[in-house]
Formats: structure tokens, sequence, C-alpha cells
């Protein structure tokens, strides 16, 4: 669709699945932790749990490798009959510190995006997540001189991106929001009377995923963020 962006001077972009890959890590680990686990219940059945405890847990634990190492002890424990071993829980843990530490990948072409368009707008990023470790990966990203602001929200709901625009003093018709998910990165921002670029990645966490009914078309969807240069500069 055809949108005008000549207002445009801020542009946050989320990012995890964005800038760099995530939910592809996620999905490893809970190959591995099946595994562990296989002795006690099917991999289908398994992954069910965990994402049930995942979903029960997040209002305590919040988004982030963190709670989902705790969602998956917590379902390790469920799923055993408090059985596991001491073992078991151990190699958990070595799971996500495997996550933490993991090498950040960029998707392709965003350095090359954040050059060509730092000059002419503020960049932002605005994501949720644990703090230290979004804190950590920015910075093991090489893209922290980039951005003017970084802030790590508890959620992203309308709320949220209200309050931050209105601490920041950014216009909401003055603001683009960028990211892989409709649900935390697009639809908030519409529903705010703003405007949003959707760049899907080929993998989507079951809780970012939008029924049909609630999906839009007052958005810019990309196949790669190298594609928005063209609609900005």
């Amino acid at each position: 669709m055809e949108l005008d962006f000549s207002k445009i001077k801020v542009i946050g972009f989320d990012a995890d699945d964005t800038l760099w890959v995530n939910e592809t890590y996620f999905r490893e680990t809970e190959e591995e932790f099946a595994k562990l686990l296989d002795h006690y219940e099917t991999p289908n059945k398994i992954d069910q749990e965990l994402f049930r405890m995942e979903m029960r847990n997040l209002d305590i634990y919040g988004y982030g490798i963190k709670g989902f190492v705790l969602s998956m002890i917590e379902s390790a424990l469920e799923l055993s009959n408090q059985k596991v071993s001491q073992a078991t829980i151990a190699k958990i843990l070595d799971l996500g510190k495997k996550m933490i530490s993991h090498p950040v990948e960029l998707i392709d072409g965003v350095p090359e995006v954040l050059e060509q368009l730092k000059d002419n707008y503020r960049l932002i990023v605005l994501t949720k997540g644990d703090l230290l470790d979004q804190e950590r990966k920015l910075e093991r990203s090489g893209l922290s001189a980039y951005f003017h602001h970084v802030e790590v929200l508890s959620d992203k709901k309308e709320v949220n991106y209200q309050h931050l625009l209105e601490h920041l003093e950014i216009p909401i018709d003055e603001f683009l929001m960028i990211g892989n998910s409709l649900k935390s990165d697009v639809l908030p921002i519409l529903n705010l009377g703003g405007m949003a670029v959707h760049v899907p990645f080929h993998t989507t966490w079951a809780h970012e995923e939008v029924p049909v009914e609630e999906q839009t078309n007052d958005h810019l969807t990309l196949s790669r963020i190298t594609d928005i240069v063209k609609y900005l500069n």
C-alpha cells in the first residue's frame, strides 16, 4: 500500500528478529529440552507444556531468556512429577547460559540500512525482554553508535508506547516503528494513530501470532529490511 513517510523524523526499531536473530535459538533450545525429558513425555506434549508454563509465568518473569529457563525448570518438575534429576536441572541451566553467551547474528542488511538512515532520522531501539541480556546483545552487535536512545520495555502494548513517546517528546505523526511482530511492533502503533513497517522473520513465537481476523493492511510489509531505504530516503 502507498504510505506517506514525509513527516517521519524518528524511527523505532525492534531488536530481536528485526536487528538480530533470536527466535531461532529459542526453538533450538526447546528441541534440546525435549530430548532431556523424552523418557517422561512426547516432544509435542513437552513443547505444549513448556509454552503453557511460559504463558502462566509471563506476568511474573516477563520476557527473555531468564524467564524461559525458569519455565523450563518448572515444566521439567511437573512433567516428571518432581522426579527430574539434579543433573538434568543442571543441563537446563547450561542451555540457558549457552543462549545468553551465543554470538549475536545480525539480520542481513541491518548495518547498511542504519548507515543510510542515521543522518536523516533519529534512530531508537524499542524492544522487550531482559534488560541485561538486551544491553549485552546491543553491545555485541556493534550497532550501538547508530541509536540515539535504547529502551527495554516490560511489554509492547499501546500504553507502553504512548508513555515512552510522551517521555521522549516524540509526536506520533513523526514516528515510524519497524519490527517483525504484528502484535508487538505494528498493531499498537497503528492503534495510536502512527505508522509501522512489518518485516516478518521466518520463525514467529506462538505468543506473537495474530489471528487473521485481527490483521490489517494499514501498514507496509517488506520481505527484507533493506527495502525500507527506498521508501524513506
